[in-house]
Order: C-alpha cells, then sequence, then structure tokens
C-alpha cells in the first residue's frame, strides 16, 4: 500500500464527530487500513467481515504491527476482546471509503478523475484516455486492471480498483506528486463493495455489459444496478454513455446525472464517427462531437471494439479541455492495453496474439476482428477461469469453436476447482470434431497451437492477457501467455 510522505493525524473524537457516533475510546491515529499486511505503526486498522475470515482474527499480527486501535463491527470486536482498544460501528464496509476520504482531506476533490466501468473496454480506454493526456503535457496517473501509475512511476495491484484505504491513500499521494488528471476503472465489485465510497469522479463513462460475474451478482439486472450506482450524484455530475449497447441505452435514458451519448454508428449522439474507413494496421477515423468538433487520424489499434473505446477516450479528453488539435495528432502514437490484442513477433511466418478475452462477448469480438484481417486461420486457445461464473463456459466454448478454424480448448485459473471440470462444462455445448483439442496443461495447448500454425494463419491465446500467474489448487505459478507462446515459438524455429 503506497502512502503519502506528508503527515496525517486524527483522533477517535475527530472520527466520533465526523461518523456520528458515541464511544468510551479515544487515542491518535496516523494512517488507515483494512489490510492487515499492510499495517503501520500508529494506524487504524478497520476489521472487515471477510468471505472465509474476518479480519479481526488477525488480532496478534495487528497488535505486533504496532495498530493504534481497531474500528470493526460486534463480531469483529469479540475477536479483539481487551487486546487493542476497539470503535463498534455495524457495518464498517459500507463507511470504510468515506472515513479514509475524510481522513486525507478529500484528496479526489484536487484531482480530475475520469472513472470507467463496464464490462469490456475499461483497461483500453483507460490506458489510451491516459496516454492522450500524457502527450497533452497533464500530469497523469492511471488505476486499473495492469496495474498503478502515478507519473512515470509503476506500481502493481491486487484489484482492478483498489479497497478503499489504499485508493484514498493514493490519491493523496497523487496530490502529493502534483498529478492533475486521473484515469481510472471501476469495477462492479468495487461499486457493490463500496470500495469507491468518498471518491469523486469529474467524469464516469460506461462501455458496455455482457455476461461476466454472475456468481458474485447472480443475473444481468444486478449485474446493470450496480454499473449504474456510479452514475449517481455520490460520485459524478457528468456521464459519458456508449449508446450502442443495450444496457448503455437503457442507462442513458434513466440516469440520475447529466450524460452524454457515445456511438460508433448513431449520428444523433454528441459524440460518433463521421468516417471509419480500414487502413494497413488499423483506421482512418474522423471524430465528430460536441458543439461541431471534428477530430480526424489515424488509429493503430485493429478492432471495431478499439473504435469504442477511442471514441469514449477522446470524449473525455476533449471535456478536459485538450486541444482537439493535439487530440487529432496523438492518434497515431496510441498504443493499446498490456495483454489486449497484444503482438508476439520474434520473426516467425505466423500472427501471435495475446488477449484478455475473458467473457463470450470478448471472445466473439477478438475472433471477429481476426477474421475480417487475417489471410490464413484462425487457431484460438481458450479456457475458463475457475471459482467464476460458471453459466458462461458453455458459451465461451461455443464461440471459440464458432470464431476459429482450430480451437483448443484449455485451462485459465482453476483456482480451487478441478481443471478436468471446467473443461468439460466449456465443450458441454460442442461438438468434438477434427478442428479442435482439449488440453489441460495451457504451456502444452499453446505449443501444439504454435506447432499447428502455417504462415498466414494467426495463433491468438485467449483469457489471461497480460496476467504474470496461473492459479492453480490455492497455489499461483509464475505463468504469462506472452512468454510461452514466444517460447514455444522459438522451440518450433
Amino acid at each position: 500500500m503506497i502512502r503519502p510522505e506528508s503527515d496525517f493525524k486524527k483522533s477517535v473524537a475527530d472520527l466520533s464527530r465526523f461518523i456520528g457516533l458515541t464511544t468510551e475510546v479515544d487515542f491518535e491515529f496516523t494512517g488507515i487500513t483494512s489490510d492487515s499486511r499492510a499495517i503501520e505503526k500508529g494506524d487504524l486498522f478497520v476489521a472487515l467481515p471477510g468471505a472465509k475470515v474476518h479480519g479481526a482474527s488477525f488480532i496478534d499480527q495487528i497488535t505486533a504491527s504496532g495498530a493504534a486501535g481497531i474500528l470493526t463491527d460486534a463480531e469483529g470486536g469479540k475477536l479483539v476482546g481487551d487486546k487493542l482498544p476497539v470503535i463498534e460501528i455495524s457495518n464498517p464496509r459500507h463507511i470504510l471509503g468515506d472515513i479514509c476520504s475524510w481522513f486525507y482531506g478529500s484528496p479526489s476533490s484536487s484531482l480530475h478523475i475520469a472513472g470507467i466501468t463496464g464490462t469490456n473496454g475499461k483497461t483500453t480506454t483507460t490506458t489510451i484516455l491516459n496516454q492522450i493526456l500524457t502527450i497533452a503535457g497533464k500530469s497523469t496517473g492511471l488505476i486499473g486492471t495492469i496495474g498503478i501509475e502515478i507519473g512515470p512511476e509503476k506500481l502493481a495491484t491486487g484489484f482492478t480498483t483498489p479497497e478503499a484505504s489504499e485508493l484514498q491513500s493514493l490519491f493523496a499521494t497523487m496530490n502529493e506528486r502534483h498529478i492533475s488528471h486521473v484515469a481510472m476503472e471501476v469495477s462492479s465489485h468495487a461499486i457493490e463493495a463500496k470500495r469507491i465510497a468518498g471518491t469523486k469522479f469529474s467524469l464516469v463513462g460506461f462501455t458496455n455489459l455482457t455476461q461476466d460475474h454472475l456468481d458474485f451478482h447472480g443475473d444481468m439486472a444486478s449485474y446493470f444496478a450496480a454499473k449504474a450506482k456510479l452514475f449517481t450524484t455520490e460520485y459524478s455530475e457528468l456521464g459519458f454513455i456508449n449508446i450502442d449497447d443495450n444496457f448503455g441505452r437503457e442507462l442513458f435514458n434513466k440516469s440520475e446525472i447529466p450524460v452524454i451519448a457515445l456511438s460508433r454508428t448513431d449520428k444523433s449522439a454528441q459524440w460518433h464517427y463521421e468516417q471509419i474507413e480500414m487502413v494497413p494496421g488499423g483506421y482512418f477515423v474522423a471524430i465528430r462531437g460536441t458543439g461541431g468538433i471534428l477530430i480526424e487520424g489515424n488509429l493503430n489499434l485493429i478492432g471495431e471494439h478499439n473504435l469504442d473505446n477511442l471514441l469514449m477516450a477522446v470524449a473525455m479528453a476533449a471535456e478536459f479541455e485538450v486541444d482537439p488539435l493535439v487530440i487529432a495528432n496523438s492518434l497515431s502514437k496510441l498504443i493499446g492495453a498490456a495483454g489486449r490484442l497484444e503482438s508476439v513477433n520474434i520473426g516467425q511466418k505466423f500472427i501471435a496474439l495475446v488477449d484478455y478475452a475473458h467473457t463470450p462477448d470478448a471472445v466473439t469480438r477478438t475472433l471477429a476482428t481476426l477474421r475480417k484481417s487475417v489471410s490464413g486461420r484462425i487457431i484460438g486457445v481458450l479456457g475458463c477461469g475457475g471459482d467464476r461464473d460458471k453459466t458462461k463456459r458453455p458459451i465461451m466454448g461455443r464461440e471459440l469453436l464458432a470464431g476459429s478454424d482450430f480451437a483448443v480448448f484449455t485451462s485459465d485459473n482453476p483456482r480451487s476447482e478441478k481443471p478436468e471440470i471446467i473443461l468439460e462444462e466449456m465443450v458441454s455445448g460442442v461438438s468434438l470434431g477434427e478442428n479442435c483439442a482439449v488440453i489441460v496443461d495451457r504451456r502444452e495447448a499453446i505449443a501444439l497451437a504454435v506447432a499447428s500454425a502455417m504462415p498466414g494463419d494467426c495463433v491468438v491465446v485467449l483469457g489471461k492477457g497480460h496476467e504474470i500467474g496461473q492459479e492453480i489448487a490455492g497455489k499461483k505459478y509464475p505463468f504469462d501467455d506472452r512468454i510461452e507462446l514466444a517460447r514455444a515459438i522459438e522451440e518450433l524455429a
């Protein structure tokens, strides 16, 4: 957990006044965290109930780390006993973000933050927006799936959207380092878990909604309702919505805050394309925006989904008052996010790509994009993650087979599940023939795909993208699709 260098100090009496709480204990604290591994001396530790264990269960570690006291619920209070001063409230998770924002002086209010939510496109959209802002001379920050950036510094992260205490500490650090603009991914889990409570976004954006995370949300209506919470006055006063998506159009019509429509095809939208022309390696685009703005240039990214991502990023950059000419001049310099249709090229005579597509819609879109630009066969490699939405497994299996000339079904991150069972569910809705293979070991699956490729073909390894580990039976092993793909190519050279 990154911390600001400035000194922050509050007392329980201060906190009590902020949240309207009466308590007999009083002490000073110089930091806040809900991660027992990140405690520093003098911290207020917020012990939350977890899926498996309560955060207060680590009381010995918490005490040894020098925590000043604990904020928790009644269950946590019993676990702590008299080992540390305890402040009890009914639902600490729901107020954690607000408390952390208060502690650091509402740091998000001093930043221009664009929060992007949606099933697909969050990472690429924030990456593109961050690049445009940087080219325009802004001091930028980036928060998302592939990591955190504070200007030139890059940090790893465990979540698409960090936990509340880490997030507010991060904003405070960005303020210290004179960051002005932040592009940030906002996951539905983070919205539901109130990780973004206390955050004020200048702009929020909605990319699309397709099947994913139903193990968490239960159904698409609940999944959509979680995303829609970002478009309320609690978080922002202006939204950007892709109305080509059915859920996006619904959100546009019901949003609590003013919203701006974006569309690849509907010219009634405030931001839309006047022209899209395929050129070698990408597109020539002409984008029409609010007030008649026209932005033209070459985009060196393939895939219609990247046209959607670009449109969102450009519209937000313009709202941040970046000169349209600067935006236009930046288009040809933009690169995609790590693990998103990322090329692996070591001189082979076929195309080799790694892509993060891990939902049915993303698999369909990626393979359809490649079908338009590949002269030879498409050889697709795909698995499904364990301990996640099981209902999408047969759908993803069907989409892999439908979009590939040769489909290789394999493991992703099995986690606590047996990979063989996951694969059985993936192929339950397809008829296996000579144009497909089922291989449990992902490394072997990638090697088979590469060995099957001929000049002009395309091998695309889907699902894990930028990830550098594979989680099997509770243990994470080093595994990077890009490295494995390159290794398999080298071994055949």
